[in-house]
C-alpha cells in the first residue's frame, strides 16, 4: 500500500471535507454531552499482578521460535504458561493472533477486547476471545514499553484497531498482489502448524494485536495512522496463558512502520516467541476461565 502521508504536525492536521450542513443553534449543547464509559470494567475479575509475577520469578525459557522478516511462525503454549514477544535486532512490528488450542474457531476477539480495555494494551489487560466463549485468552504481564503511554500525536503502542496488512487490501488499493502481508504470513503458519490447507485456515486468522506498532487516530479527520515504533532490541511484551494456546505471529513488512506496509520497502527484522513455563505443578494449580454462562437461548 506504498508510502503514507506524514502527519507534520498534530494541532494542524486539515479536515478532509466541511461539513455541508449548519450547525443548528443548540450543536454546542449537543456537542459539550460528557461521554460515558460503553463497557465498565469495574466488575471483571481483578488481575493479581504480584501473583503472577511470583509465578514468573520461577519460570524457565523450554522453547523459542524465530519468527523470520516478513515470515509468520505458531508456537503452542499450556495454560499456566508464559510466553514473551522479544526484539532482537531492529525495530520490528509484529501481528499476534491466538487460538485455542482445543478448538481453533475459539480465537481472539479484538474489537470486544478494545471495548473492554481500550485502544492499546498493556500490563494487567486481557485479550479476550470471540463469542460465545467470550473469556480471557491471555493476560499481559510485563511489557517494557509501558513508559510510551500517549505521544503529542495521540499516538501509542500495542493497539487493538488497526486489522492487519492483507492482500485483499493491497488489491484494492494498488491493484497488486503482494503474498507477505502479516494476513497471508499467518495463514501460511498456521496451516502448516495445525496440519491444514490454507483453504481451512484462511478463515480462522483473524483481527490482531500490534505488538509494538505505534498507531492512533488523527485528532480532526479520525484516521488511523501509524508510526515509526518505538521498540529497540530487548523490548518484550509478555504474556500469561489463561487457556492452551496457539500463538501465531508474524514479522510485519511495514518493519518499524514508519513509513510503508505490504512491500518489500521497508526494513525488516526478525522477532522472536519465548515459552516460559513455571513448572508442572504451578500449570496443574492455574484454574483456566470458564465459557461465558449465556445461555445463547436470544430471546427466541
Amino acid at each position: 500500500m506504498g508510502n503514507s502521508a506524514q502527519i507534520q504536525d498534530p494541532e494542524t492536521i486539515v479536515k478532509l471535507s466541511q461539513p455541508q450542513h449548519t450547525r443548528p443553534a443548540d450543536g454546542a449543547d449537543r456537542k459539550s454531552v460528557a461521554p460515558v464509559i460503553c463497557y465498565p470494567p469495574e466488575t471483571l475479575q481483578p488481575v493479581d499482578l504480584d501473583a503472577l509475577a511470583a509465578l514468573r520469578a520461577n519460570a524457565h525459557r523450554t522453547a523459542e521460535v524465530v519468527v523470520p522478516p516478513r515470515d509468520a511462525a505458531c508456537l503452542d503454549v499450556p495454560a499456566g504458561a508464559f510466553f514473551r514477544i522479544l526484539s532482537v535486532e531492529g525495530p520490528q512490528v509484529g501481528d499476534l493472533n491466538l487460538w485455542s488450542s482445543a478448538d481453533p474457531s475459539e480465537h481472539f476477539y479484538s474489537g470486544k477486547t478494545r471495548a473492554l480495555h481500550g485502544t492499546h494494551l498493556s500490563t494487567g489487560d486481557r485479550m479476550w476471545s470471540r463469542f460465545p466463549n467470550l473469556r480471557p485468552m491471555t493476560t499481559i504481564t510485563d511489557d517494557s514499553l509501558d513508559w510510551y503511554g500517549f505521544d503529542a500525536f495521540g499516538g501509542s503502542v500495542h493497539d487493538v484497531i488497526g486489522t492487519r496488512c492483507d492482500p485483499y487490501t493491497g488489491r484494492l488499493l494498488s491493484g497488486d498482489d503482494y503474498h507477505h502481508c502479516c494476513h497471508s504470513n499467518l495463514t501460511r503458519a498456521f496451516a502448516a502448524h495445525r496440519g491444514l490447507s490454507l483453504t481451512e485456515a484462511e478463515p480462522l486468522v483473524h483481527d490482531v494485536l500490534n505488538v509494538f506498532m505505534c498507531t492512533g487516530f488523527t485528532r480532526n479527520t479520525g484516521q488511523y495512522f501509524m508510526k515509526a515504533s518505538p521498540v529497540r532490541p530487548g523490548d518484550y511484551l509478555e504474556f500469561m496463558a489463561e487457556i492452551d494456546l496457539t500463538v501465531g505471529l508474524s514479522a510485519c513488512p511495514g518493519g518499524d512502520c514508519s513509513a510503508s506496509h505490504s512491500s518489500d520497502a521497508a526494513s525488516c527484522h526478525p522477532l522472536v516467541i519465548e515459552l516460559w513455563d513455571p513448572g508442572e505443578a504451578a500449570r496443574a494449580a492455574h484454574q483456566q476461565p470458564a465459557p461465558s454462562a449465556y445461555d445463547r437461548s436470544h430471546g427466541a
